[in-house]
């Protein structure tokens, strides 16, 4: 029996929050149906809302890239979990959806790597390289992915690209810092700490923080490198 808006709440009912709780995928889909979630579809990742993304990937009449968006919004919840094989699995499904989005093969690229796959990962940022060349994003996580490799050449190269389109970024000037002291370059890799610490501060800070020790590092093994011969 429905209560009157009188009534109290019948004891054999969910609490109000649950009810709503437990409402929202099938709402999603039902606005869905209507044409009036396509944002909310689009942004299900931007909050840890991992039911409306499954709710709309469940949806069968839901395809194309509509759908790729619900699970390009589940694999970000995954990559801020830290799980990185459920994140592959439904970048993959995205990819396959919709092709020709260059943030799916850059976002599956950082799980890859993250899950230690650092040969699949640059596939994955060279992929999101050709299909956008201008975003500074891929060629820094390439340079992460082939400095973990071992091959530092080529990720200084594309420490440079990163560097160049978007100078702003702290952490792309650290982190090829970090790959000119592990190639014997200190002066380089002095002129990168010193670049990151004067660009403005990110959002928790450590990144100048570390470009702080980084330098204070170089300056104390300084007097080292010079004594040690007269020994």
């Amino acid at each position: 029996m429905i209560a009157s808006k009188g009534d109290a709440w019948p004891a054999c009912r969910w609490p109000p929050s649950k009810m709503t709780k437990a409402a929202v995928p099938l709402l999603i889909v039902l606005g869905v149906l209507i044409g009036l979630s396509t944002h909310t579809v689009v942004n299900c990742g931007d909050e840890d809302e991992l039911d409306i993304c499954s709710a709309v990937i469940g949806f069968s009449p839901l395809r194309g890239s509509l759908i790729a968006f619900a699970y390009e919004g589940r694999g970000r919840i995954a990559l801020r979990h830290g799980d990185w094989r459920r994140a592959v699995a439904d970048f993959d499904q995205a990819i396959h959806l919709n092709p020709n989005r260059a943030s799916l093969y850059r976002d599956r690229g950082l799980a890859r790597r993250q899950n230690g796959e650092a040969e699949l990962a640059i596939a994955d940022y060279d992929e999101a390289i050709a299909l956008d060349p201008k975003l500074a994003a891929p060629y820094h996580q390439r340079g992460l992915a082939l400095a973990a490799k071992g091959d530092l050449d080529r990720a200084i190269l594309s420490y440079n690209t990163a560097v160049r389109l978007d100078p702003s970024d702290a952490q792309a000037r650290f982190d090829r810092g970090l790959a000119f002291l592990a190639r014997g370059q200190a002066d380089d890799a002095r002129t990168d700490f010193e670049a990151a610490l004067a660009l403005p501060t990110s959002k928790d800070g450590r990144t100048r923080e570390a470009a702080r020790a980084k330098l204070a590092e170089l300056s104390n093994a300084e007097p080292t490198r010079i004594a040690a011969p007269r020994r």
